[in-house]
């Protein structure tokens, strides 16, 4: 069937300039195709101008603009439906779920790394050496004096012969020196103790060594020390590198976890949608559909969390709570909307999703302390 021949445009898009063949794929094209049906690329033989070059560029900047407006608009008047119209099929109109909800986390992100509120932190930093890791009476039980009990009896007795004020400082010291004294007998015996138990010993002593020293790499304390090349010992070594950077820099460690935070929910949304579609899994809907519909809710949860924090930071007042209601009440009616259910179910199966939500929350963010700890 031919097509009938286009309006006429302007610039590289009228007739005259039209080719038979995309210079692009190749595909055989007609007079009045203006753009490949294969590829999608204009068809158009005329050489590019800089002039031709602005105004594709403002013509794209528009067009993406009228995706965005109309997507938020949807995202704030129609709770829900915005997504019983995308997986219908109406999504030309409107910007990916996927996309959109990472720009806004990134955003929302940037903004609260620009704030330096993280940064002015690092002025509670402390110098790694003083405060000890293991605080404790316990603590220097913890040593492996060998056959030199006497010598562990005496300093106990000297602890408790100090002064209150000089504890700290003069445990630390014996700390040091004990674990300095034969550091390869202290990694061996905390070898001897439970996963956690041997992890947070050995990263005590390579605590101490790394500021004695001036260690930066695991393959320098193996080589003076002689330690044992095993994953254990590495994974101890690096955990205590991090630990002195986070107490120098609380700030700057913050500022890393959060960095983090807009790709870590693209982690923790698809796993959420599991218990969206077991609760829902009467319903029609497919996995994707439930994970389309948290993306949109997310999505509008940042654009909350950006206003918020814009009315906050111009008029220096807390609307955080407000802004967390107002989201409460949306993610209520787009239940309602996108699964067209009842209000008493939708109230269990909000509390319930809700819970489950919190859960999921608490322990993504503290893996992802724990893994950030490891690895800043």
């Amino acid at each position: 069937m031919e097509t009938k021949p286009s309006v006429n445009t302007t610039g590289r898009y009228q007739l005259r300039y039209r080719g038979v063949e995309c210079l692009n794929c190749g595909h055989p094209l007609e007079i009045s195709d203006k753009y490949c049906p294969n590829c999608s690329q204009a068809n158009s033989t005329k050489k590019l101008t800089l002039k031709d070059f602005f105004e594709e560029f403002f013509s794209n900047i528009i067009s993406y603009d009228s995706k965005l407006f109309r997507t938020l608009g949807s995202l704030l008047l129609r709770p829900g439906r915005i997504t019983k119209a995308y997986i219908s099929g109406q999504r030309v109109s409107y910007t990916n779920p996927f996309r959109f909800l990472l720009s806004l986390a990134i955003i929302y992100f940037l903004l609260i790394g620009f704030s330096n509120n993280f940064e002015r932190l690092n002025r509670l930093g402390t110098e790694s050496n003083q405060l000890p890791i293991n605080f404790g009476g316990s603590m220097i039980e913890e040593f492996d004096f060998g056959e030199a009990e006497n010598d562990k009896k005496q300093m106990m007795a000297q602890l408790d012969s100090l002064e209150l004020n000089g504890l700290i400082t003069e445990k630390m010291r014996i700390r040091d020196s004990i674990i300095l004294a034969d550091p390869k007998r202290q990694i061996e015996a905390a070898s001897q103790k439970s996963f956690l138990g041997s992890l947070f010993r050995k990263q005590e002593i390579f605590s101490t060594l790394i500021q004695k020293d001036t260690l930066y790499v695991f393959d320098e304390a193996k080589e003076k020390y002689s330690f044992d090349d095993n994953w254990h010992n590495k994974i101890s070594f690096n955990m205590a590198q991090s630990v002195i950077k986070v107490k120098r820099q609380p700030g700057a460690y913050l500022s890393s976890v959060f960095s983090k935070l807009p790709f870590t929910t693209f982690f923790f949304l698809p796993v959420f949608s599991i218990f969206i579609w077991l609760v829902y899994i009467r319903k029609k809907y497919t996995y994707t559909d439930h994970l389309i519909f948290s993306f949109h809710n997310q999505s509008l949860f940042f654009i909350l969390l950006i206003i918020s924090y814009l009315i906050d930071t111009v008029f220096g007042i807390d609307t955080s709570g407000i802004f967390v209601l107002i989201f409460a009440f949306y993610l209520y009616k787009a239940m309602r909307n996108f699964y067209d259910q009842g209000r008493f179910k939708t109230i269990v199966k909000y509390i319930f999703l809700n819970t489950i939500f919190v859960i999921l929350a608490i322990m993504g963010a503290a893996l992802l302390f724990a893994g950030s700890m490891f690895t800043y």
